[in-house]
């Protein structure tokens, strides 16, 4: 089943009308991209689309949602990802985003781990695309904010175009606009999460035929990108490029993007000069209470390649885990590469 032929209320000319772009964005990663991962990263690029780390809609309902939401006012844009499966429970989750002051709502229709699949959600929600239409009707009439969809190409032997393109349409007809697919399958027993991201082959020619086959939509490719040449080229036939691994273990790929691809002036800035910016909220954090190491393990692919990165990387996964770590630690890092 297609979606109509009409522009979509979640379109990304809606999203560009806002000032939120898909054009280039960061993944949400577990244990990875969570508040001061995203502040940092920010540092590097002003316009990059940032997601959360995976919140379920279980979690809000029943622990602590301000806790599980905060984030700052430096992270815009910024997404929440949530995981979940019961309309009713991911609409009131949904409006927990919006009065946080998230800018869209994304559901995680991809994750292919055993405690994912537990709780009936994440990318085994490709074989129940009615449910997931009914999840994202319910978000969307709760919220005025963005909802969008995260997928695999596929799940286990149930991985044919067909069946692809019945999912994106039975979803699109419920509202949806923007999908951001990972271009492999995922293999619901016999993987682990880490081999579901290496294992399966990426087929970015299937999530081509998506674009072809729903113009209307705004489709975002995701896996295996490593290079922004890669993924300008990416571009020629999608509507947008999400980098996963690659982003957060060499960050400094994100000073270009905003010239790259969203027009702005080239970003001048060093390495060192990225990191110094970075250093306020570190120190806010500090006095708040929060272990220097919480901030700095998102740091340490930030000089990859470049002399005096290893001592860099080595002094702050030797020392800033210490209860005394202070940002002396960090000061005294930054020295064996300037």
């Amino acid at each position: 089943m297609k979606s109509a032929d009409k522009q979509p209320p979640n379109s990304e000319a809606a999203y560009t009308a806002v000032g939120l772009s898909h054009r280039f964005c960061v993944a949400p990663m577990m244990d990875w991209t969570d508040r001061h991962d995203r502040v940092f990263l920010r540092q590097l690029s002003e316009h990059t689309l940032l997601y959360t780390e995976m919140v379920t809609s279980a979690a809000l309902k029943h622990g602590d949602a301000q806790y599980l939401l905060q984030h700052s006012q430096g992270e815009h844009p910024v997404a929440l990802q949530l995981g979940g499966s019961n309309p009713v429970e991911l609409a009131e989750a949904a409006v927990l985003a919006e009065q946080a002051g998230y800018d869209e709502i994304n559901l995680n229709v991809g994750c292919p781990s055993n405690r994912v699949q537990s709780g009936a959600f994440g990318a085994c929600l490709m074989a129940e695309p009615e449910l997931v239409a009914k999840c994202v009707s319910n978000m969307m009439t709760s919220v005025s904010l963005p909802v969008t969809i995260k997928c695999r190409i596929g799940i286990d032997d149930r991985d044919s175009q067909a069946e692809l393109e019945d999912f994106i349409g039975t979803v699109a007809d419920a509202g949806c606009g923007t999908f951001i697919v990972h271009a492999r399958k995922a293999i619901l027993s016999g993987l682990s999460p880490k081999e579901n991201r290496e294992i399966p082959p990426l087929k970015y020619n299937s999530v081509f035929a998506v674009k072809q086959a729903f113009p209307e939509l705004s489709i975002i490719i995701n896996g295996g990108i490593k290079t922004l040449h890669d993924a300008e080229a990416l571009l020629k036939k999608t509507d947008g490029v999400m980098l996963g691994r690659e982003a957060y273990q060499n960050p400094f790929i994100l000073n270009e993007v905003d010239a790259v691809f969203f027009g702005a002036a080239t970003n001048a800035q060093t390495r060192t000069e990225g990191l110094q910016k970075f250093i306020p909220y570190i120190e806010e954090e500090l006095e708040r209470g929060t272990p220097l190491h919480n901030m700095t393990r998102h740091i340490l692919g930030l000089y990859k390649g470049q002399k005096g990165g290893k001592k860099f990387r080595r002094h702050l996964s030797e020392n800033s885990y210490k209860k005394t770590a202070d940002i002396g630690v960090l000061l005294d890092a930054i020295s064996y590469v300037d």
